[in-house]
C-alpha cells in the first residue's frame, strides 16, 4: 500500500528517460525552436499577424514543454483524466494541423498568370501592406504582376485598392499608384485610386462605385490581381458582391513569409465564412 506512489513516481521517471521518450522530447525541441525562430525573424520585419503569431505561440508552448519535459510525463502519469487530456490535446492538434493542410492544398493552382487573360476593361490590385511609403514584399509581387498585365492590355484601367495602414500616413492606394508610376511608367490617367478599404470585402465594395464612374459596369469583365493565397477567398467575396466578370490573376509570394501568409488566410477564410462574406 505504501510503495504504491513511489512506484508511480518511479515508473514515470523511468518512462520519461526511454529511448521513446527522449525521442519525442528532441523532436518537439526542434520543431519548438524552428516555429520560434521563424516567428522571431519575421517580427523583427515588422511582420505581426496571425500568420506570424501563432506559429511563435505553439513554438513557445513547446519549447516549455520541452524543457520541463519530467514533470509534464509525471503529471501525465499521476491521475488518468490527466493521460486522457494529454492523449486528447495531441489528438486534437493533430486533426488541425491537417485542417490546415487540407486548406493549404485547395489554395494552389487558383488563378492565372497575365498571359492567359483575356480582354478585360480593368485590373483590380488588391492591397496587403506597406511601410515606411512603400509596398511591403507581398504587395510589391502584386503590383509587379499588375503591371505586367497592364502592358498586355493597354486599354485598361488600373484601380489600386487600400486604406492607412497602421503607423503609416499614405493610403495603399497612393502608394501603390506613386510605384507603378514610378516603377513601370504606368500612365496616372489610367489610375483608379481606392484609397479608405481596410479589408478585401471593402476592397471591392468601394472601388465599384469608382470603376463605375469610368465606365467600367460591376459586370463588365475585369481581372483581380492578388497574392496566390488570397485569390479563392478573395473570388468567393467579389461574386457575393455581384462582381461576375472577374477573372483571378495570381501574384507570388516570397517564400521566407509564404506559409505565414498561407496560415493567416486560413483564419481570414474562417472569418469571412463567420461574417458571410463568402
Amino acid at each position: 500500500m505504501y510503495l504504491k506512489a513511489p512506484l508511480a513516481t518511479l515508473s514515470s521517471s523511468t518512462s520519461s528517460r526511454s529511448p521513446g521518450q527522449r525521442l519525442q522530447r528532441t523532436l518537439l525541441s526542434l520543431v519548438s525552436a524552428v516555429l520560434l525562430a521563424d516567428a522571431v525573424v519575421l517580427m523583427m520585419w515588422n511582420h505581426f499577424n496571425v500568420g506570424v503569431v501563432v506559429p511563435g505561440a505553439l513554438g513557445a508552448v513547446g519549447a516549455l514543454l520541452a524543457w520541463l519535459w519530467p514533470e509534464v510525463q509525471r503529471w501525465r502519469h499521476s491521475k488518468r483524466s490527466h493521460a486522457a487530456l494529454w492523449k486528447w490535446g495531441w489528438i486534437l492538434l493533430a486533426l488541425w494541423v491537417l485542417s490546415v493542410l487540407i486548406f493549404w492544398s485547395r489554395l494552389l493552382g487558383v488563378g492565372v498568370p497575365p498571359v492567359q487573360v483575356p480582354a478585360v476593361e480593368a485590373i483590380v490590385v488588391l492591397g496587403s501592406g506597406t511601410q515606411d511609403g512603400r509596398p511591403r514584399p507581398v504587395l510589391q509581387e502584386r503590383l509587379d504582376t499588375a503591371a505586367q498585365l497592364a502592358r498586355l492590355q493597354p486599354m485598361a484601367l488600373i484601380a489600386v485598392c487600400g486604406g492607412i495602414d497602421w503607423g503609416e500616413t499614405e493610403s495603399e492606394a497612393a502608394v501603390m499608384a506613386r510605384y507603378l508610376i514610378e516603377r513601370h511608367s504606368i500612365s496616372p490617367e489610367r489610375l483608379v485610386m481606392e484609397g479608405e478599404s481596410t479589408s478585401t470585402e471593402l476592397n471591392l465594395q468601394l472601388s465599384r462605385p469608382l470603376l463605375q464612374e469610368r465606365g467600367v459596369d460591376a459586370t463588365a469583365p475585369m481581372a483581380m490581381v492578388s497574392s496566390d493565397f488570397h485569390l479563392m477567398r478573395a473570388m468567393g467575396i467579389a461574386h457575393r458582391q455581384g462582381l461576375t466578370g472577374m477573372v483571378p490573376v495570381a501574384a507570388p509570394i516570397p517564400l521566407a513569409t509564404r506559409y505565414n501568409a498561407w496560415l493567416r488566410e486560413y483564419f481570414a477564410m474562417l472569418s469571412s465564412w463567420a461574417l458571410g462574406e463568402v
